[in-house]
């Protein structure tokens, strides 16, 4: 507290004179300790007199008093250089805000350098196994403090399925890849050491208790406890002006306001956590970064990871091919006049003006690929560890801020509701000196990216041809990869049918899902699947086993294969079944349980055949 008493020299030292234009918090002096007393002249050096402008005279809500302190105690800890700090920056952005003021003023946009890669050709295949052998040397970081209200359910989005033709929820299949990755990692490196990939996910005070028991009632999903570590993000005060007056709530004059402050809080939680540096000190090298509810994501994480190590980046941003003008960032390089240069994502609102005001007169436009030059952002991450732990020493891990005050009228004096400052996690190239290697690796959004943030009603008004980005469409998406996937290796998967479930018209394609210890990458499927299968649309396939091989295999229907993981079970001939049918539902038919609503469909589970292998050997499934 000393640092503070310093900043504050100017309010006296002496008996209660510094609060006597704050009759209300002079009244109560007497009931606070010191680190109170501190604390209450911070708020008034910052212009927060107001705070204590209805107290209740001393011995009236004392406790409530105490509680208050509490809570401006852990909103000026849990922020980098404390309250101050933040009250500080934001009358700055609130200033710039009001008057307009141009975030890129002085900055040229220009295409970054990166990878593009094109799914199964030589290169990506060369990628792939690159990444799985970096992989032992990595940790994950799960970006998961959203419930999923705004998808239209009410618990958190991680424990949502990912798709009902297994069941399988997000996290479950996070955990899934990674074990599957750190197995196949150390096999082909033949380590005699097997690795444990470190698994951090960061939680807010609406998921952090959910979260826990997700994994604690499924037994961490068969990772080991500790490999899993849960790091808990705080919120922010939020403002009530241009002033940066902290807001009150309004039903509780002793309670502070507050609102997240964004997924860029990752970083300082990262590094006042110490995790960072026992990883470096272990030997890892890198860190990567996702969100929480993207069924395809680590169908792209081993090339990623294979172009990051190859290339060198400190950082590599995950990107998709992007329409110009859509609603998703585009990954610029910013190079400014005094000679700064930083790669960032720039979002869609913003690039086609920045673009138009530096000489680009087309704005944001597709080029001759038929996309824009800038590929989609998709917040994924991947960074060296080494870097990653210097720049954050010189930060201590604090992230660019913004604000985004939503004013009354054109005048810009008053808000309609209390704002915050906020950060994003892919903001964090913003302060990387010019030396850091920046770039970015794109892949075909069918493999890489089906988000699921949209409920059914802003998912049915969406433009037809864009991305719906619902629980319906997130679900198709891995329906369509893996049927192309395969297709790619040799399969003869039919043509997907069209169907409006929720008001959105998907493609249908065969409910394929396989775990990812069965196919973590593209030479694993080709291993496993041989000539002479043919897969019909109204066919479900699903696969869960290290060791099934398929040659000659003819599907009409539901075939569902169980093996443990030393039974070798050989997959031919046909099947011929009634299969599962997807059944229309209405959203708002409460009957059903929401993880359906929110997709409009069913399954109806007609007929299958499921072979289960429980023990070790070499069968066959003809």
């Amino acid at each position: 507290m000393s640092y503070m008493v310093e900043k504050l020299s100017e309010l006296s030292m002496g008996g209660d004179n510094w609060a006597s234009d704050v009759p209300n918090l002079q009244k109560n002096l007497r009931i606070l300790n010191q680190d109170q007393i501190d604390l209450a002249k911070m708020l008034l050096h910052e212009g927060q007199s107001h705070l204590f402008a209805n107290w209740a005279e001393q011995g009236v809500d004392d406790e409530k008093k105490t509680c208050f302190f509490n809570q401006v105690s852990r909103l000026n800890a849990n922020y980098p250089g404390g309250l101050s700090a933040y009250i500080q920056k934001a009358r700055q952005l609130l200033a710039d805000s009001k008057t307009g003021k141009n975030p890129f003023e002085g900055f040229t946009p220009s295409v970054p350098s990166g990878e593009v890669l094109t799914f199964g050709d030589d290169s990506f295949i060369m990628f792939e196994e690159v990444g799985v052998k970096e992989a032992r040397k990595a940790a994950f970081v799960l970006v998961a403090g959203g419930l999923g209200e705004r998808l239209g359910y009410k618990g958190i989005k991680v424990a949502l399925p990912s798709e009902t033709t297994t069941g399988t929820c997000f996290l479950q299949n996070y955990i899934a890849c990674i074990l599957a990755l750190q197995e196949a990692s150390c096999k082909l490196l033949e380590d005699k050491y097997p690795v444990e990939i470190p698994f951090v996910i960061m939680t807010s005070d609406d998921t952090h208790t959910p979260t826990l028991k997700l994994l604690e009632s499924n037994s961490f999903f068969g990772m080991k406890p500790g490999q899993v570590k849960l790091l808990k993000q705080e919120k922010v005060a939020c403002l009530d002006d241009n002033d940066a007056r902290i807001a009150l709530d309004p039903n509780d004059k002793y309670m502070i306001q507050t609102k997240p402050h964004g997924h860029g809080d990752v970083h300082s939680l990262l590094y006042n956590s110490g995790l960072l540096n026992i990883w470096h000190d272990a030997g890892l090298r890198w860190v990567l970064f996702f969100q929480d509810t993207n069924g395809l994501l680590f169908k792209a994480i081993p090339a990623s990871l294979g172009v990051s190590a190859t290339k060198g980046y400190h950082v590599n941003s995950l990107a998709v091919p992007r329409k110009a003008k859509e609603a998703i960032g585009g990954i610029t390089k910013l190079t400014h006049a005094d000679g700064r240069t930083m790669v960032i994502n720039v979002e869609y609102n913003q690039l086609d003006p920045l673009l138009r005001t530096t000489g680009h007169s087309d704005g944001d436009s597709n080029c001759e690929t038929g996309y824009s030059p800038f590929p989609g952002n998709i917040n994924q991450l991947i960074l060296e560890l080494g870097p990653y732990i210097e720049e954050l020493n010189r930060t201590h891990g604090a992230i660019a801020e913004f604000v985004n005050p939503k004013y009354k009228d054109s005048s810009k004096a008053s808000f309609k509701s209390s704002t915050r400052l906020e950060c994003m996690m892919q903001d964090y190239p913003k302060t990387l000196p010019p030396t850091a290697r920046v770039g970015f690796t794109v892949m075909d959004a069918w493999l890489a990216y089906a988000p699921v943030k949209n409920n059914p009603e802003d998912a049915a008004k969406v433009p037809k041809g864009n991305p719906y980005h619902s629980a319906t469409s997130g679900e198709m998406a891995i329906y369509r990869a893996n049927s192309l996937i395969l297709r790619k290796a040799g399969v003869q998967i039919a043509d997907p049918t069209t169907a409006v479930f929720n008001g959105q018209e998907v493609e249908v394609w065969p409910r394929i899902t396989w775990k990812p210890k069965w196919a973590l990458i593209f030479s694993d499927v080709k291993k496993k699947v041989k000539k002479g299968c043919s897969v019909s649309q109204r066919s479900t396939l699903v696969i869960n086993g290290e060791n099934i091989y398929f040659e000659g295999l003819s599907l009409d229907g539901a075939l569902l294969i169980n093996a443990v993981n030393k039974a070798e079970v050989q997959v031919t001939g046909s099947v011929e079944n009634k299969g599962w049918a997807f059944k229309p539902i209405d959203f708002k038919d409460y009957s059903v349980p929401e993880e359906n609503r929110i997709r409009g469909f069913v399954i109806e589970k007609l007929e299958q055949l499921e072979k289960n292998y429980s023990k070790p050997g070499q069968f066959s499934l003809q």
